[in-house]
């Protein structure tokens, strides 16, 4: 695709992002009464208010007709027709297959792929019913009672986020823990809580060599040798991998593996058997209620009019932040403790697929690409962090995310949470101007040579971009909405930028580096790289 700068669409937005810069959003909402209904779009439970972004009719018209000339349209087909839109590992991304709830075929090279992933489906709930029966058990003939995911990145953030927000829908005999970490923590902490007749490990990792997910396994393995013998980790693993002959050697057997497929990126798998994991948790149910959620957003994206698309409307307003009025991150705002992990899990999402600055084709972009995302559960964050966004330097756009109804067993703090959350909206975009200061000091008392001492301290200039995203209770299939929701907004993005979002080739040059230097630091005195020499001389000295 051609550069998207030299297009007389965008040349005539960044001339449009000069002019809406000096409007304020409190004289936008005093003038225009009607703006809060006008920028906003409910769909399937899902309220996506953006009425408090730097935007106005002519911002929208513009982004859209940006859109169709990059060709969204034709992109958002080739996805789900099953193209290799993967150009650089020639593949294609499939991830809406997973969740297709519907009759209708997706094919590969005019293969189906839709008998595989209901063969997988099957597999899954045979085996959660089995664990959860008592029918499938340990070694000893006991039934487990815990759960160990061991897996890193797209075979963990997944898991840890859906689990931690669905927790009130948590199989009640069956507790899950999730390990990633390399440096032997978790795993030591988990296995301090376990019983080994009772626990079950789940290792995804599609290739069986990912370095902190094997280093983990091996441990494992070990410990269920150690306690019940060499035959028990038949009993006691299960695996999600395409590596048949490392599951051999690891004693997994074929009952107990789950496949992987090449058009499924690791970060986008959570709805594949790397979900095996938020199945045992929830039980299967709750996880096609998940997959349902995401099969509704990805019907809305294919189908809907991109003026009324929620996934294309929060793509475009994100190129919109970050092209034209120049917002180097975003920060996601959960009211809702249960969410806690969704920013973490969006950060992997958004920046791992768009933080890119190669086009397919092999150019150079001389653009921005992928924002930094960030974020915490939005009360404690008002505590912390909000006071730069209000009054620092840095150039952030927000989304707050709130459920009407509250998840905990106090439904009655949901007003407090709510208050919070809307009373940030409102302060990011309107801000506290001198006029307001003022008159608060006057009434006050204060003099006027103190008012001028205080008033920069506490202007709020206000104008921060912002929407929300407002939907009556955080549940399995409003959360599968949320998940593809963010999902194709990425796409959105990644099409308008014109760059590939389902590789990550940044992420390998540190796993090979990681895996030659393991030797060396066993070894220190075998280095012969001198950046490396300071800190090699110390690992000597040190390691104990």
């Amino acid at each position: 695709m051609s550069n998207p700068v030299q297009l007389p669409q965008w040349q005539r937005l960044a001339t449009h992002a000069a002019e809406v810069r000096k409007r304020p959003l409190r004289e936008a909402f005093a003038t225009d009464p009607g703006r809060a209904a006008r920028f906003s779009r409910q769909e399937h439970n899902l309220l996506l208010d953006f009425s408090r972004q730097l935007i106005d009719e002519r911002t929208l018209e513009l982004l859209l007709d940006l859109a169709q000339v990059r060709g969204l349209k034709p992109a958002i087909d080739a996805m789900f027709a099953g193209e290799r839109i993967n150009r650089s590992e020639h593949r294609a991304v499939l991830h809406v297959a997973l969740r297709n709830r519907s009759d209708r075929p997706i094919q590969i090279d005019g293969q189906d792929v839709m008998p595989e992933v209901r063969a997988c489906l099957a597999k899954m709930r045979d085996f959660v019913a089995g664990i959860h029966g008592g029918r499938i058990h340990g070694a000893t003939g006991k039934a487990f009672t815990d759960v160990v995911n061991i897996g890193i990145g797209g075979s963990d953030l997944g898991i840890v986020m859906a689990t931690e927000a669905l927790a009130d829908y948590r199989h009640r005999n069956l507790r899950l823990h999730c390990v990633s970490n390399v440096d032997g923590v978790q795993i030591g902490d988990v296995l301090h809580q376990v019983e080994p007749e009772r626990t079950l490990f789940v290792v995804c990792s599609k290739t069986f060599t990912t370095l902190e997910t094997l280093s983990n396994a091996r441990i494992a393995r070990q410990w269920i040798v150690d306690r019940l013998g060499e035959g028990a980790p038949a009993r006691h693993f299960a695996a999600v991998s395409t590596n048949a002959k490392a599951l051999d050697a690891f004693l997994i057997p074929p009952q107990n593996r789950f496949p992987m497929w090449d058009w499924v990126g690791g970060r986008y798998s959570v709805w594949s058997a790397v979900g095996l994991s938020v199945a045992l948790a929830l039980g299967m149910d709750q996880f096609e209620l998940m997959l349902e959620g995401g099969h509704e957003m990805d019907q809305h994206f294919r189908t809907a009019p991109f003026q009324d698309n929620l996934p294309v409307l929060m793509g475009l307003l994100a190129v919109w932040n970050r092209n034209f009025l120049g917002m180097d991150s975003l920060a996601v705002l959960p009211y809702d403790q249960r969410l806690h992990r969704f920013p973490a899990y969006l950060q992997q999402l958004e920046m791992e697929s768009n933080g890119k600055r190669a086009t397919p084709d092999g150019g150079l972009v001389d653009y921005d690409t992928g924002a930094v995302i960030w974020g915490e559960p939005g009360s404690n964050a008002q505590h912390s962090f909000f006071q730069l966004l209000h009054q620092g330097t840095a150039n952030v756009a927000l989304d707050f995310l709130a459920p009407v109804n509250g998840s905990g067993a106090y439904p009655g703090q949901q007003t407090l949470a709510l208050a919070n959350c809307f009373a940030q909206a409102q302060a990011f975009a309107f801000g506290q101007t001198e006029t307001d200061i003022r008159k608060d000091l006057q009434s006050r008392g204060l003099p006027d040579g103190q008012i001028s001492q205080l008033m920069p301290q506490k202007l709020h200039p206000g104008n921060r971009p912002s929407s929300v995203l407002l939907f009556s209770r955080l549940g399995p299939k409003t959360l599968g909405r949320l998940i593809a929701l963010y999902e194709h907004k990425v796409y959105t993005q990644s099409v308008i930028w014109g760059i590939n979002a389902f590789d990550q080739w940044g992420v390998e040059l540190g796993k090979k580096l990681a895996e030659s230097l393991v030797p060396v630091i066993e070894n220190p005195q075998t280095n012969t790289d001198p950046a490396l020499g300071g800190l090699m001389t110390y690992i000597a000295r040190w390691r104990v």
